[in-house]
């Protein structure tokens, strides 16, 4: 089974307009958010939660990346702190199971059928 990685801007603004939200940036509540869905099963068991200070998508709010070796890094902007983790924890389930990282837009959650900041191809194979 191939390890994953979600990595969470905790440095991402709460919203378009707004930087925080109750004193907090609002990668840190999505943070916050995905490490609940996490103790409570709802991520895949190989997936690490990274939280990380940039992910230099400074013009969205709220980006995260998926990545695994030999997969596909999907990276997303634009996530409703507040009500995104969920659909989230949806994703990794797709990506986990998918050979190549790729998950079709039609059939990724509502709020990451947008938002897709970048595409990185895997590292290439020796």
């Amino acid at each position: 089974m191939a390890h994953h990685a979600l990595f969470v801007c905790t440095s991402c603004a709460f919203s378009a307009t707004q930087r925080e939200h109750l004193g907090y940036r609002g990668g840190y509540h999505l943070c916050q958010q995905l490490q609940q869905l996490q103790q409570q099963g709802h991520l895949p068991p190989d997936f690490t939660l990274e939280a990380v200070e940039c992910l230099s998508a400074c013009h969205r709010f709220c980006a995260i990346a998926l990545a695994a070796p030999q997969k596909t890094t999907l990276m997303f902007g634009d996530l409703p702190p507040l009500e995104s983790a969920g659909a989230i924890a949806k994703l990794a389930i797709q990506y986990a199971a998918s050979p190549n990282g790729l998950v079709p837009r039609q059939l990724r959650p509502e709020p990451l059928q947008k938002g897709i900041l970048a595409r990185i191809p895997p590292w290439p194979q020796p």
